[in-house]
């Protein structure tokens, strides 16, 4: 007899149903084609157990098991739950009447338990695209899955609710979730806030203009000026997620597993601090199984390197070309997948080995040598990408006492939104640019062209502070932010002079003067 049920197999944001075809015959053979990973192949292992744990015999005949489409890798255990039901409706335990409405996904546990599995919300997206009247999940991932309107979703404990649902012989109700409701409810506010950081004024500038623009920041100083504070503050300065950004969020952290059990969407923007031993999968993706790393987690976040030289140079490299692009493609042998990763790059380091280089109050050791080796780890390429180059001091503690609350946090995103809404008008019409970051070299010289003063100013700046030619672009890009900032349809001499003012790494006397 044969019988099919439906599933899905993930494929980086890709979502491919897939046709389980079950089909029984006298014999004591178990066939599985399909190109299954090895967690397929021993899913009949654990559908045995679970269905003689639940009062089912496991079929005693020659069973052929197809995964069609038979050319696309199956991996994971998520295919365990639609194996068994097929199975079971084989072999007339289960009438076929509903098979076809649904799709269903699930690891078994020995006992029958159902399992959690990874990409719910993508499987879910794929269901109603498909037309099925629902999708069947395990209980910790429905709500996840329930935030698709206009799908059922049904979250099961184990084996025998499903086989009884099923059945007709128990009803259960479908998880409803209001998507819009649930998005807004987690826009709490930010733990973190920069009224907490006294002083460092021009720091935080630098940071808000980096939010206001899409621009990835660098910042350079020695340890305990309070770096990383900021840069863990830079989420709440930055507007907030959008349905759709919040959605495609989730889908990428629900493929990796990093959902927590019952949460349905993430609502605030991603902030990924991955350590410098980190390697390359781990930061763009990869592995026997293709998951996403740690520049996809960032997506429409922050990527936070902290010692940026301290990361391997080779591991530092593979990220010029995401960057760019904003999508990461990982290819194999047999495969192929395409995650995105749109995110603001913030980095921060000392300014040489000993951390002291221009310190008023500490005595640095290093040689010029040192220090320029030290700042060579970064490559030119990779600093090409980074629009602010900031340099940061510690404060005497003469200046942390005295100084008052910074401004909070609330007050600094409501003029990141106004830039970003002036932005978002300015590209309306062009594809895939939503801030000043992502500008063209054409689009530079339509949209941040300065004023004959500000023209002649960057030309000074050039000349006399020995900036490289590719700060040129970068300089227009930030100065472009300022004045959108200032709310100015002109880039006047005032916004070239404070983007001069962040190109600090482009000097080339960084080994023979003090900071």
């Amino acid at each position: 007899m044969l019988v099919k049920t439906f599933c899905a197999a993930v494929n980086g944001l890709k979502v491919t149903t897939v046709t389980i075809e079950v089909n029984l015959n006298k014999g004591v053979m178990y066939h599985l084609t399909g190109l299954g990973d090895e967690s397929v192949r021993e899913s009949r292992d654990r559908i045995a157990s679970a269905m003689q744990y639940n009062g089912f015999r496991f079929p005693i005949a020659d069973i052929t098991v197809n995964l069609a489409p038979a050319d696309l890798r199956k991996e994971g255990s998520s295919f365990d739950l639609p194996l068994a039901i097929a199975i079971l409706a084989a072999n007339g335990n289960i009438p076929e009447d509903h098979l076809n409405e649904f799709m269903m996904v699930g690891e078994l546990g020995l006992d029958g338990k159902l399992q959690p599995i990874k990409g719910a919300l993508p499987i879910a997206i794929k269901a109603r695209a498909e037309h099925f009247r629902g999708l069947i999940v395990p209980k910790e991932n429905e709500r996840e899955a329930a935030v698709v309107n206009n799908l059922e979703v049904y979250g099961m404990t184990n084996l025998f609710d499903v086989i009884q649902f099923l059945s007709d012989k128990q009803i259960f109700d479908p998880t409803i979730v209001d998507t819009r409701k649930e998005f807004y409810d987690h826009q709490s506010k930010d733990d973190l806030d920069y009224a907490d950081v006294r002083g460092q004024e021009n720091v935080k500038r630098a940071l808000e203009v980096a939010a206001a623009g899409g621009h990835n920041l660098v910042m350079v100083g020695p340890p305990g000026s309070g770096k990383s504070m900021m840069a863990k503050r830079l989420p709440s300065i930055l507007p907030p997620l959008t349905l759709s950004e919040s959605l495609e969020t989730t889908q990428i952290h629900s493929i990796a597993g990093k959902l927590e059990n019952g949460t349905s969407l993430i609502a605030k923007r991603p902030f990924r601090a991955p350590h410098h031993t980190i390697s390359e999968i781990a930061l763009v993706g990869g592995g026997s199984n293709p998951m996403p790393g740690e520049i996809s987690l960032a997506h429409n976040g922050v990527l936070f390197c902290d010692e940026l030289p301290e990361f391997n140079k080779h591991t530092l490299e593979v990220l010029r070309q995401p960057l760019e692009d904003r999508t990461i493609t990982i290819s194999r042998a047999k495969y192929s997948v395409e995650y995105p990763c749109s995110f603001m790059f913030i980095a921060s380091m000392n300014p040489c080995p000993c951390g002291y280089y221009g310190d008023p109050t500490h005595h640095c050791v290093c040689s010029p040598g040192q220090i320029q080796r030290y700042m060579n780890k970064i490559s030119g390429p990779l600093m090409d990408r980074i629009d602010i180059q900031c340099e940061i001091s510690a404060l005497p503690f003469k200046d942390i006492s005295k100084a008052q609350p910074g401004e909070p946090s609330a007050e600094i995103r409501k003029r990141v939104i106004a830039a970003r809404a002036i932005q978002t008008e300015r590209f309306k019409d062009i594809k895939a640019i939503h801030c000043n970051a992502q500008m063209t070299e054409r689009m530079i010289h339509k949209y941040a062209e300065p004023d004959e003063q500000g023209l002649e100013l960057l030309r000074i700046a050039m000349e006399r502070q020995n900036l490289s030619a590719r700060a040129y672009s970068r300089i227009l890009k930030v100065a472009r932010t300022i004045a959108d900032l200032a709310n100015s349809e002109q880039v006047s001499s005032e916004h070239i002079a404070e983007a001069i003012s962040y190109r600090a790494l482009d000097r080339g006397d960084w080994a023979e003067r003090g900071i």
